[in-house]
């Protein structure tokens, strides 16, 4: 990047720099994460290694035996706590312009305590978003490629994170993906995403997915600016469920 060229947040709009999901997705400081926080991307992380191992093991099944009863007694250790939600804290971070700290980090495609997350890393750089991503054998199509679906779904983050820029984000409407080439495994991958323009609610992006100098896939979205305060009505939704799901 050149001396000056603009960093994070700069030629931004107030209200795209302090929307809370422009916030959402920046990166997280080691040094403010809670002791909670560092573990649970440990553990994650630790995860992320077994899921990308066993995808593709060729382990004897002694071993297969004795990994499963570790991790059946690894998972009886969660059974009698509480069963939260990732978007604890998210309305009010959403309503007062506050860090949504636990909805980042959960994520499933760029959230750190997520195990199923690649993860994607991203970044606001002069008015774009930038995005790398290796994707392990967990994450396999085509042999020795990404799957199709992981494609569009990291593209619907990515470009999600684009249309915060506008000032004024909201949901995925359509999302329209063209693969040019197989995706790689086990190779960064870079995305370069763009908020193109805003048309009353529809907010309009398009991005690319390069493996190198290879165009792996393009895709252009529009998003629907929502008002915030439906988050916090699909939360009460989403615990009035849970709460009848669990009697």
């Amino acid at each position: 990047m050149a001396d000056d060229a603009a960093g994070p947040g700069e030629g931004l709009t107030p209200e795209a720099r302090d929307n809370p999901l422009f916030v959402r997705w920046q990166e997280i400081p080691d040094e403010v994460l809670t002791e909670r926080q560092s573990e649970m991307r440990r553990l994650a992380a630790a995860a992320r290694i077994i899921l990308d191992r066993l995808a593709a093991t060729a382990a004897p099944t002694a071993t297969v035996t004795a990994a499963a009863d570790e991790l059946a007694r690894v998972a009886s250790m969660f059974g009698s706590d509480r069963h939260g939600t990732v978007y604890e804290g998210f309305a009010e971070a959403a309503n007062a312009g506050g860090q949504a700290i636990a909805s980042f980090d959960h994520s499933p495609f760029i959230g750190q305590a997520n195990p199923l997350a690649p993860p994607i890393r991203l970044q606001e750089l002069n008015g774009r978003v930038e995005a790398w991503v290796t994707f392990g054998s967990a994450y396999e199509g085509p042999p020795g490629s990404v799957h199709g679906g992981y494609v569009a779904g990291a593209f619907d983050e990515v470009l999600g994170a684009a249309q915060t820029l506008s000032g004024a984000p909201g949901m995925t409407g359509t999302l329209t993906i063209r693969y040019r080439n197989p995706t790689p495994l086990h190779t960064e991958l870079h995305f370069i995403a763009d908020y193109v323009r805003s048309e009353g609610r529809k907010i309009f992006t398009e991005g690319t997915l390069w493996a190198g100098d290879m165009l792996c896939a393009e895709a252009e979205a529009i998003f629907v600016s929502i008002d915030f305060t439906r988050f916090a009505e699909l939360m009460a939704e989403r615990e009035a469920s849970e709460k009848r799901r669990l009697g």
